[in-house]
């Protein structure tokens, strides 16, 4: 607070955690108004709200136990109400002290307390007046709730609210969205106590994604963070591809909770594998989402989940505007448009990387590209068939090559550069193993035929040739598909703010280009691949093969 002689001017009560990755300015969902000022009338139903999520004051911070009382420094306490207390069981905010220590969340502080001391107006006697706990103010009397009530709204209306990704104005419903939403994500990292396979390239943006509101867990070795949670009592999260495979069955051991890190599915304008940092990624408590044989946490949310309306028009709205500005995985796309026959049936079959993680658990037992090639000629004897390689496999970067000759065995001509939406758009239907690409075809209305068990396979919406998973079935419609794939599971990090953000955020910066430079990194990448290429082009050559 700012003191200036009678005068004390309070912070706005709702506000945006110090994140250390923006400047408070940029992050801020409110600013003070000027003193006197009054900004919008806060309804009772807005302050139930802040009640139900949680929101205001430092809600960020500390989350300490067995509180029995809580004051404000420089409010009287009465000597009778400290009688039987501990020292540890009674909090002064803003004192001298070290307990509790800054920040401190008063929610949970205030939640266990028998009693709150301040004035009106202070961060905790609102957060206790919302939550029922007895507030007594300076004169030792107890605080009339209506009282606290009306200085909850005080305190509201004497902010303005802003929408910090677009700097326009907002209103306090919108400043409270955005706070819950931030407390969710601080919520689910705050048991992770070490995160380990995180490339270094990544760790900038890992650590806004796994920032707990007050650090961000250490990068360490998977060996040094099995011990690390161990001796806290901690969560490990992981990076499966990049730590042993001993890993998993080591944290089940020792009883460690193992949450797994991949890349999101709006991930950025560039590959992975070529160093681009994620937009996107998903932070699973079960499992992972390519693992069909075990599932986690998008599997139970698509099985499981209510999907209330206005979840299910976000999400209709949100494929529109995917669907409309050309966002992919992978970008728009800009070479030229492969040739299509006329009058005869079209199928695009879209291979991978033949070492993915998604093939290996979630390939059905389909072994690589040319067995999925084989696949869909038995399943489209008569039809067109465009083989369109992964990206990846395309710039050198990872396995999976077949060279012309070997696909044209089977398919009838081979794509390496369409705009991947707009050919989705002109075949008939789309063949994949487990692709991300049959998930994009679904959102554009395309039918899809899917030889895996990809996360977006039977819930009744794709043909499937993989025998049926138990754990599936339930029919959802394609905009609960989008809740759970694109809202609900993953998390997202606007390259602009470098603030926590949702996909609508996320959509908009990809769509009109607004992501990081390329970097030094970033080109030798390109580079490293461009050789590896021409190698595999190379031996091909030698051994009278045509080249891709």
């Amino acid at each position: 607070m700012c003191i200036t002689g009678d005068a004390v001017t309070l912070p706005p009560f709702l506000r945006s955690p110090p994140f250390p990755s923006t400047a408070p300015v940029m992050a801020a969902v409110s600013t003070s108004l000027p003193a006197g000022g009054s900004g919008e009338i806060v309804s009772d139903a807005v302050l139930d709200k802040i009640a139900a999520l949680r929101v205001g004051g430092d809600f960020w911070g500390h989350e300490v136990q067995g509180v029995k009382l809580v004051a404000q420094a420089g409010v009287p306490i009465p000597p009778e109400r400290l009688n039987g207390l501990d020292a540890a069981e009674v909090a002064v905010i803003g004192g001298a002290s070290p307990f509790p220590p800054e920040p401190c969340d008063p929610w949970t502080l205030i939640e266990q307390a028998r009693s709150v001391h301040a004035r009106a107006e202070d961060d905790i006697a609102i957060v206790a007046g919302l939550l029922g706990v007895p507030v007594f103010g300076v004169d030792f009397q107890p605080v009339d709730p209506r009282r606290l009530k009306q200085a909850a709204r005080d305190r509201l209306s004497q902010a303005r609210y802003r929408n910090c990704f677009t700097g326009e104005e907002a209103d306090v419903e919108q400043a409270v969205r955005q706070l819950a939403e931030w407390r969710a994500l601080f919520c689910a990292n705050k048991a992770i106590c070490a995160a380990s396979g995180m490339a270094w390239w990544k760790r900038d943006v890992m650590r806004i994604f796994l920032w707990d509101g007050l650090q961000c867990p250490p990068f360490v070795t998977a060996e040094q963070g099995l011990r690390r949670a161990r001796e806290t009592e901690g969560a490990l999260a992981v990076w499966p591809s990049r730590v042993p495979a001993s890993t998993v069955d080591r944290a089940v051991e020792q009883g460690t909770p193992l949450i797994r890190v991949e890349d999101g599915f709006l991930r950025s304008r560039g590959l992975g594998a070529a160093l681009h940092p994620p937009g996107s990624v998903v932070v699973d408590q079960t499992g992972i989402y390519y693992d069909a044989h075990a599932g986690g946490d998008l599997e139970t949310i698509l099985a499981t989940h209510d999907f209330p309306p206005e979840l299910v028009e976000r999400a209709r709205l949100l494929r529109k505007r995917i669907c409309g500005s050309g966002v992919t995985k992978y970008g728009a796309g800009q070479g030229r448009m492969v040739s299509l026959p006329e009058g005869k049936r079209t199928v695009l079959a879209v291979g991978q990387v033949d070492d993915d993680q998604s093939v290996h658990l979630g390939g059905a037992g389909v072994a690589g590209n040319l067995d999925f090639l084989r696949r869909v000629r038995q399943a489209e004897p008569d039809a067109w068939i465009v083989y369109r390689p992964h990206p990846d496999v395309q710039a050198g970067h990872r396995a999976g090559h077949l060279g012309d000759a070997t696909v044209l065995e089977y398919a009838d001509s081979v794509d390496g550069g369409s705009p991947l939406m707009q050919l989705v758009q002109s075949v008939d239907e789309v063949h994949v193993l487990s692709s991300l690409t049959g998930f994009e075809a679904l959102m554009r209305g395309r039918p899809v035929t899917v030889h895996g068990m990809p996360f977006y396979a039977g819930w009744g919406l794709t043909r499937d040739l993989a025998a049926p998973n138990g754990r599936r079935g339930r029919r959802l419609s394609i905009d609960q598909l989008v809740a759970g794939a694109l809202i609900l599971y993953p998390r997202y990090v606007d390259p602009v703010t470098r603030l926590p953000c949702g996909p609508e955020i996320m959509v908009d910066r990809l769509a009109d280009g607004s992501t990081p430079p390329m970097s030094w990194l970033i080109r030798l990448r390109m580079l490293q691949g461009k050789l590896r290429r021409l190698m595999t082009l190379s031996a091909e050559l030698l051994h009278g093969r045509r080249p891709a």
